[in-house]
């Protein structure tokens, strides 16, 4: 496997907030490429960093893109869930979007919530609320896994391979030493008042929609995986 790819960050990080960018994705055969949009606590990927993941996973031409998302506290992740979207995303740019507070984290597409992931408050808790995050993209060679498994290898034929980004935008807590003010009040922003630690209405039905049409894979229901389910899987997201 060829390891080769790049990517940017951010040069302020954040606790809580609203995180949005704008992607185009790769279009044509892209098989084996993963453009990722996602937050971490460390830039060196190190082994104790809180992360939380959009991977666009390529694909031979003709086949739709899959889009995964993922959580990690503390260096440990396994909490995959996997979507179709319902569109094509290499044709124009649409909008993928993260809310994060002390309550919950949604990952937006356009505007719909595909996933609610609740902070449980359990000891155990797997939710991470403690350290700040750089914001992320990268586009990197991943064709022992991305594409079927890793059966559908990368073309470098048709290299290269570009995703285009617009309109990035941050609504949050930016980070400052030894611990900013925005991180506990719930009356400044809207991102940590009370209606952002729940779905709306409307978007319960939206969420509703893709649970029921969009769903390729969600790690709570992998009882191979999984002897015991995760703790925070028998947490509503409709709470």
């Amino acid at each position: 496997m060829r390891r080769i790819g790049c990517g940017f960050q951010t040069k302020q990080k954040y606790r809580f907030g609203w995180f949005s960018m704008k992607l185009k994705l790769v279009g044509g055969d892209s098989a084996g490429v993963v453009t990722a949009y996602y937050m971490c606590s460390d830039p060196g990927a190190g082994p104790e960093r809180d992360e939380l993941d959009f991977e666009f996973l390529g694909n031979r031409t003709g086949q739709p893109y899959t889009i995964q998302t993922n959580v990690y506290k503390n260096g440990v992740g396994g909490r995959e869930m996997r979507h179709m979207l319902w569109f094509d995303p290499t044709e124009d740019f649409h909008t993928y979007s993260v809310l994060w507070n002390n309550h919950q984290i949604i990952f937006f597409v356009d505007r719909v919530p595909i996933r609610v992931y609740k902070n449980t408050e359990k000891s155990n808790n797997f939710f991470p609320n403690e350290k700040p995050m750089w914001i992320f993209s990268s586009i990197w060679n991943a064709d022992d896994w991305a594409t079927r498994g890793g059966l559908e290898k990368t073309d470098w034929k048709k290299a290269p391979f570009v995703s285009s980004y617009k309109d990035f935008s941050v609504d949050g807590c930016q980070w400052e030493d030894p611990y900013p003010a925005c991180v506990s009040t719930t009356t400044q922003n809207w991102w940590d008042q009370y209606e952002a630690w729940h779905l709306s209405d409307s978007q319960k039905e939206d969420y509703a929609w893709v649970q029921r049409n969009l769903v390729i894979y969600d790690y709570c229901k992998d009882t191979q995986r999984y002897l015991e389910q995760p703790w925070e899987c028998s947490i509503s997201p409709w709470d």
